[in-house]
């Protein structure tokens, strides 16, 4: 664990605060008229998922963890535990369901993201695709007349995730999800 200057503040450095690991979503130098500078940031919780705000003195040191960001298949979930493989090694990993994020857009056989804490190999989280194409499997059909400004409507998708889409989309199509926000993008051509 290596000590980190507040200069050295990036998004998606990952600090140890109190034992707890945070990720830096947001950072901002600040040099008032008056008095010395700071940096204000806005934390993640990475195991937590907490959300909090920290002002630092400028120049100020915190510990800083050392972390890498692998891709691993989603294999299946028996319950309790969901499997990732590593698509080079074949090696299978189980990992806790509070530790992997946006469950309801996990599609057996896709890749995901798994952050592991590189100085011990723990895994800290995994994510499916910021941006995934799935295919809608039930939705209340559109009307004649319906256009794209016009409103929206809920639709279950092949993961059993609800988003909200414009009335021209039918079931049956694919289309595009933003896995972040769980909101629709566009139809998939």
């Amino acid at each position: 664990m290596a000590k980190v200057s507040t200069s050295d503040f990036r998004n998606g450095l990952v600090l140890n605060l109190d034992g707890e690991l945070y990720s830096i979503t947001e950072f901002q130098h600040v040099k008032p008229g008056k008095g010395p500078a700071f940096v204000r940031t806005k934390l993640k919780g990475i195991v937590n998922g907490k959300n909090i705000d920290k002002t630092w003195r400028s120049g100020e040191k915190t510990e800083a963890i050392r972390v890498e960001n692998r891709e691993y298949q989603y294999l299946y979930n028996d319950g309790s535990m969901f499997y990732f493989m590593n698509n080079e090694t074949f090696e299978q990993i189980p990992i806790q369901p509070n530790q992997v994020e946006r469950q309801d857009f996990l599609v057996e056989g896709q890749n995901c993201k798994v952050l592991f804490n590189a100085d011990d190999e723990q895994v800290l989280y995994a994510e499916p695709p910021d941006h995934l194409v799935l295919t809608i499997t039930q939705t209340d059909p559109g009307v004649k007349g319906d256009t794209a400004q016009g409103g929206s409507k809920p639709a279950t998708l092949e993961t059993g995730a609800v988003v909200n889409v414009p009335l021209f989309v039918q079931e049956g199509e694919k289309i595009r999800v933003d896995t972040r926000t769980g909101s629709y993008i566009e139809r998939a051509k």
